[in-house]
């Protein structure tokens, strides 16, 4: 009798062991894209940690503000330094969302590419979404460029690039392999090389 519950009580914890460790990798799984970018980042964790605060804090704001759109304006934030990237239907918008960065604490610096909506623009959202979808391709296709530290967005086929990387090396790479997809009118970038 007492090996038998002895037994059954060794089992019960083993199942008990077997479903803590299941849930435990489940937790580590779902944190890999954290951790994964946390390494790859050429910034320190404190610095994407404070990043992150000020593009939240900047997205929050401009959902909550009755001029700007969230939509149509994307922030970003590396060690400190911000870059709205987006379109806009009027200049107090787009004068709005500069105003709405450059107060928010901890902000040092910010950069603008922001152009007027062109409602007849021959590029739309899907000609911009390929554009931006084969130039990551490209940048993710180079095993010598952290693709990961670098934002694209494609407006009015204009491609955008932003971010921190490890060299000069990496910037031209990333603008050439911007240059050489079909439909980009241009290349802006505000790629700079981590410190």
């Amino acid at each position: 009798m007492i090996i038998r519950i002895i037994i059954e009580r060794g089992l019960v914890m083993k199942k008990y062991t077997i479903i803590i460790s299941l849930f435990l990798m489940l937790m580590m799984l779902s944190n890999c894209g954290t951790v994964y970018t946390t390494v790859v980042d050429e910034r320190n964790v404190k610095t994407i940690a404070g990043d992150t605060k000020i593009k939240g804090e900047i997205l929050g704001k401009f959902i909550d503000d009755k001029t700007v759109n969230a939509l149509d304006i994307s922030a970003s934030c590396y060690e400190g330094r911000v870059y709205l990237i987006g379109e806009y239907e009027s200049t107090k918008e787009k004068e709005r969302a500069v105003e709405i960065a450059k107060n928010t604490k901890g902000v040092i610096s910010v950069s603008t590419y922001l152009v007027p909506k062109d409602k007849n623009s021959p590029c739309g959202t899907k000609e911009n979404l390929e554009i931006t979808a084969k130039v990551k391709a490209k940048l993710v296709g180079d095993k010598n460029i952290w693709s990961t530290n670098i934002d694209i967005k494609t407006i009015q086929c204009t491609v955008v690039l932003w971010g921190l990387v490890g060299s000069d090396e990496e910037i031209r790479k990333s603008v050439e392999y911007a240059k050489s997809v079909d439909g980009v009118k241009g290349v802006k970038s505000y790629i700079k090389v981590a410190k």
